[in-house]
């Protein structure tokens, strides 16, 4: 009585087709009627993937369109710390079952897309859309079951061939067209089976695709010492104001010429500094390179030159004129000096008639 017999276990092995192995583990399967996810061996056997890898592309893979999966909200669902998860999520991305995809959005606020597929492999085949289906042919319907038929009543005696009276036969001309025979009714076409909608899918690349080459850093139009000595300081001072974006002298060096061409553009050095670290993505780990993507994507236009101002302040305006309030009626009239309304002033101009 010491031992504990679990009978459910046992009548489940019992169920179990076949005979059981005598080493090795021995699997139950219950179907799933709801809440289940449909994961390939290619991942769950995975030999290159360690087991947190395949548990969070498990864990990615059942959650629905549109959940937070950075390293953050996983690790805010897992056990895991947030440096396994981090491990984790590389692996995945670099045998290409998860993509992390820059995207700038109308604002100009850069975003990150997180793309999840459960076969990596397929993304490098064509896929063709399904073939329609044909409908299927209707089953016959059983015949219904014949109706006994009356007995057939007796004919009645043919009379004789000397009562019966024949037609007279006409004569046929020789030259007399043979009689056409009916022409068969035509046929409708077939009506055309509906088409099925091919199903559209959003494009991923494949992992192995090439990339467009990056832009290149913008630069000054005019080169100056005091440009250049202008960004430098700034670049050196961002750690103050941002933690994260701590720069080695290289890349001071190299993010150099696209400062200058941002602060010869007549941008402030505070809005800049916004523009470059504000909402940087988790984790950071080149901060150089998000600067030098914001640097050349973010580029603003250059400042009107002094044609455009002379242009934009010689344009001819419309002049309006102003209302005034009139000294004896205290109406309010158009007029571009102040005094008295039309009606006041023609009063006025009128003579004094005497009384009779």
């Amino acid at each position: 009585m010491d031992t504990q017999q679990n009978t459910a276990l046992r009548r489940a092995l019992a169920e179990v087709p076949g005979p059981l192995p005598t080493s090795g583990v021995i699997h139950v399967v219950i179907p799933h009627t709801d809440r289940f996810t449909v994961v390939g061996n290619h991942l769950a056997q995975h030999p290159g993937l360690s087991c947190t890898a395949v548990g969070i592309a498990v864990r990615i893979q059942s959650l629905p369109q549109g959940v937070e999966v950075s390293i953050k909200a996983l690790a805010a669902r897992c056990r895991e710390g947030e440096k396994r998860i981090a491990a984790g999520l590389r692996e995945l991305e670099d045998f290409g079952y998860l993509q992390r995809v820059l995207e700038r959005l109308p604002s100009g606020r850069v975003v990150t897309r997180t793309v999840f597929c459960n076969q990596p492999a397929a993304l490098l085949h064509p896929r063709h859309p399904a073939a329609p289906r044909q409908p299927a042919a209707p089953a016959p319907l059983p015949s219904p079951e014949p109706a006994p038929t009356p007995p057939p009543e007796p004919e009645p005696a043919p009379a004789p061939a000397a009562e019966q009276p024949m037609p007279p036969e006409q004569p046929v001309p020789p030259d007399a067209p043979a009689p056409e025979a009916p022409a068969p009714l035509p046929v409708p076409p077939p009506l055309p089976l509906p088409q099925a909608e091919p199903v559209s899918l959003p494009f991923v690349p494949p992992p192995t695709a090439p990339k467009p080459p990056p832009r290149p850093l913008p630069r000054p139009s005019d080169p100056t010492p005091e440009l250049d000595r202008a960004a430098t300081a700034f670049l050196g001072d961002l750690h103050r104001h941002a933690p994260r974006f701590m720069l080695t002298e290289d890349d001071v060096r190299q993010l150099a010429p696209g400062v200058a061409a941002w602060l010869e553009r007549a941008v402030h050095p505070d809005a800049l500094r916004h523009a470059l670290t504000d909402d940087p993505p988790v984790p950071l780990r080149r901060p150089a390179l998000l600067l030098k993507h914001r640097l050349t994507e973010l580029l603003p236009p250059p400042p009107p030159g002094a044609r455009e101002l002379a242009a934009l302040a010689h344009r001819p305006r419309t002049t309006v004129t102003p209302f005034q309030t009139c000294d004896d009626c205290d109406r309010a009239f158009r007029s571009p000096t102040p005094g008295r309304c039309r009606d006041c002033r023609d009063r006025r101009s009128e003579p004094i008639r005497s009384a009779a």
